[in-house]
Order: structure tokens, then sequence, then C-alpha cells
């Protein structure tokens, strides 16, 4: 008996090498090939027929081209990442640590629109049908009309879609499909690309045959693992063949979750839906401000809150610093913020505003696990390092926002109105913020100090105390 021949995948591109290098050749990824059986060119010639749909060069003016019509889930955070609902013909990826809560919120997601009338379609291929049952029934559902295929053959979930026509179907997980076209496993890079590609495929012909529209077409979501990283698992190709991408963030030992859109051709990316587990799965939070905000009763020292911008959304979020003395290696510790930035941020502060922490230990914390990856937190940071080095709270009510430049100056952020008002509408008083961002009109219980400079911030904030 021959031998099989083998072949090297990556697991970032696709691409294939016949022999195991330690640089994949095609996108310079270090150790991303793994080893696969090499498939039978015998099929290829049909293999990819079904996604070669024939179609005429038209010009862009003569393309009828309308707003794509959403479909609320029933949920409104959900409905805030993917940017208003669902899309027909439209294809989601999500992704997220092991038990936390992808499946439950898709499941309760597909019962919301069965009951707005909606075809849905459960595919599971990691549960039998009676733990998907028994799943809902803790979660409330009762007497949910879902559908349920427990299946991981993509030949007959493609024929079930066909025969039963779901407005939106969910595949619980891509990983777990495999098509008799391959004879590599399922969940293998190969696997994975070739169904992903057949399903967004179906998605994206759904709503018409033969040129001839024909009714609703499927929104298909794809659950994905991830790697020990974090990342989703399978080749990074996987990402750009879908319309959105979801990332499911936070700590299972906590209650809150938080659904980011990394990716979507429907809406604003960056945009984050916030939820809270309980007993009867997820709950939406209308106020996440209130998660990320310490219930101090008297400020502390080291602590200052951010006006920070999700998406469209304006959140406020405590930032916390503790600066303690260090060792002849000094500390920098960052979690929800850039390491590297603390350390650019805290050369700032010694050379422009004098206040030195080269011998100290620095750490600084999002408070609530979240991740801030703007640079308006510069001056929020900032202030709170100098507040934990001098022993000082900030005062009751406080905000500040801001970008830092590398020569001391503070740089406007984006949408300063919005992220004023939120502050206002939450009882906060008194703001420090970048002149730029200074309003025009008078905001109602607020006092604004308007800044240039991170030096004048620091006298502002010597005023106040």
């Amino acid at each position: 008996m021959a031998k099989e021949k083998t072949i090297y995948t990556c697991t970032e591109c696709g691409g294939t090498s016949p022999k195991w290098l330690g640089k994949c050749p095609h996108c310079t990824a270090w150790n991303t090939l793994i080893e696969s059986v090499a498939e039978n060119s015998s099929p290829v010639k049909n293999r990819f027929a079904s996604l070669a749909k024939a179609s005429e060069v038209t010009t862009l003016s003569d393309i009828e081209a309308t707003d794509m019509a959403r479909t609320p889930t029933g949920h409104e955070e959900l409905d805030r990442v993917l940017g208003g609902g669902i899309v027909d013909g439209g294809v989601v990826l999500i992704g997220g640590d092991p038990g936390i809560g992808k499946s439950t919120l898709l499941l309760q997601a597909l019962d919301s629109l069965q009951r707005a009338g909606l075809n849905t379609l459960y595919v599971t291929g990691e549960e039998s049908g009676a733990q998907v049952a028994l799943r809902s029934r803790r979660l409330g559902l009762d007497g949910s009309q879902v559908k349920v295929l427990a299946e991981i053959q993509l030949e007959k979930i493609l024929a079930t879609l066909e025969a039963t026509r779901p407005a939106i179907a969910v595949i619980d997980s891509i990983q777990t499909v495999y098509s008799d076209q391959l004879t590599s496993a399922p969940g293998s890079v190969a696997q994975v690309r070739e169904c992903a590609a057949h399903l967004t495929r179906y998605a994206k012909a759904s709503g018409q045959s033969d040129g001839v529209a024909r009714g609703r077409a499927t929104c298909i979501v794809l659950v994905g693992h991830v790697t020990k990283e974090g990342a989703l698992a399978g080749p990074r190709v996987l990402e750009h063949m879908v319309d959105t991408v979801l990332y499911f963030e936070g700590d299972t030992h906590s209650s809150f979750r938080l659904v980011r859109a990394i990716k979507n051709r429907f809406g604003a990316v960056n945009e984050i839906g916030v939820f809270a587990m309980t007993e009867k799965g997820l709950k939406g939070v209308t106020n996440p401000s209130a998660i990320f905000l310490s219930q101090h009763s008297e400020p502390v020292p080291g602590s200052c809150v951010l006006v920070t911008l999700e998406g469209t959304r304006p959140m406020l979020v405590e930032i916390q610093a503790l600066v303690d003395n260090g060792g002849p290696s000094p500390r920098r510790l960052s979690v929800g913020l850039d390491r590297d930035r603390l350390a650019m941020l805290l050369a700032v502060l010694h050379r422009h505003a004098g206040v030195a922490c080269m011998d100290q230990d620095v750490f600084v914390n999002a408070v609530g696990g979240v991740r801030i990856s703007e640079p308006a937190a510069d001056l929020s940071v900032m202030l709170a390092i100098t507040s934990s080095l001098r022993g000082k709270p900030l005062p009751k009510g406080f905000i500040a926002f801001g970008e830092v430049g590398l020569a001391g100056e503070v740089r406007p952020a984006p949408r300063g109105q919005e992220r004023l008002k939120e502050a206002a509408k939450l009882g906060f008083s008194v703001a420090v913020v970048p002149k730029a961002n200074a309003p025009r009109k008078p905001i109602e219980g607020l006092i604004i100090h308007a800044v240039e400079r991170v030096e004048q911030a620091m006298e502002v904030v010597r005023s106040l105390n």
C-alpha cells in the first residue's frame, strides 16, 4: 500500500508547504505549520463548482443598491454590536473562551426570533438535541419552537438548509463540521476553510435561484473555537470570508460578559455589548458605566474616572493606579491598558510635569476587566499615577480624558461633547479636558477646565485640592 502523502498547512493564512518549516513562506508567521494528509487530486475538478456562480459584468450606476434590512434579535445589546440586528444573507462569526456563553446567547436570540414569527434553525455538532433542549429548559425557554439539527456533515446541513429555508441558522461550531470531499479530519485548516466557504456562499445565494428572487435570504451564524491566546482557531482567511466578527470577552469567574465587534461590513467596528450572566441566561446591561466604576463612598488616592468611547457609546471607566517603593528594577504593570504606552506616559510625566517615578513600582488597572485601546485615556492615567504618588485623592465627581503627546501637549479626543454630556448625566461635576474639546455652551452641573499641556492639568488638580 502506497504511503499517504503529507503536506504542512499554515493556521494563519492557509498556505501549504511540502515540508515543515519554522516560518511560513507565505505569511512569514512562526510555528504555524501543521502536518495534514494531502488531498486526492481527482475530486478537485468538481469540488468548487457550487461556489462558482456566473454573473455578468455591470457598472456601479446600473446596480440597484438598497439599504440592508435589519431584523432585531430581541436583545438590545446584541443588536447594538451587530449594527441594529441581523442582515438577510449576512454571515456572522462569533468566538470566545469555552463556557463564556456563546451558545447560551445564540439560543436565546433564536428563541426570540422564532417567537417573532421567523423560521430558525440551530445546528449543533458538539451536543445532542437532548442537551440543547435541557439548556433551553434551564434558560426558561419553555415551549420553544426553534428547530434543532444534530449533524456535522456539511452536505446534510446544506440539504437541510435548502429544505427548511430558515431566516437565521446557527452552526455550533464550524470546527466540528466536515465535508465528504475532503479526507482530513474535522477541525483541520482545509475542512474549516472549505466548510465556511460553502456556508457563506449558501447565505449569499439563498435569496435567489437562477437570478430570480425567491424570498428571504438566510443569515448564517458560525460559532468558532479560540486558541489559548484568545484568537479564533483556524486560518485567518476565515475572518475575511464572513461579514461580521464578534468576540466574547470577560472572565468566566465574573458575571459580566462583553461582546465586541472586530469586523462589521454592516455597522461600526469596536462596538461593544455588555451582558450579565444570570440563572436565566444572559441579560443586557443598560447602564454599563455602573460596572466599571468603583463603589467608593469617598474619593481614594490613585483613582481617576475616564470617559472612553466604545464604538458609538460613551462609557465611564475607573482607572486605578498604585505607586509603591520599588527595588533596583522597578516594575511597570498595566491591566486593560497598553504597557508600552504606560512607560511612555511615565517619561512624559517626569520630563514635563516634574513627577518622577523612576525608582517606584507603578501598577495601573482598568476596573471591571474592560480593555481600553484609545489614546484618550492618557490624561486619566497620568492623573491617577500622580494622585497615588502624592497620596492625595482627586476631587469627588472628577473626570478627565485627553491624549498626551511626547512634547507634553494635551490633544483632543473624538466626540468630546458626547463624553461630557454622559458624565454630566451620571452626576459628575468637575472635568479636565483638552482645550479643543471645551464646549461652546456650558453643560449644566459640570465645571470644565480646559488645558493645553500636562503641567496645566497638574496645576488645575492642585488648585482643586
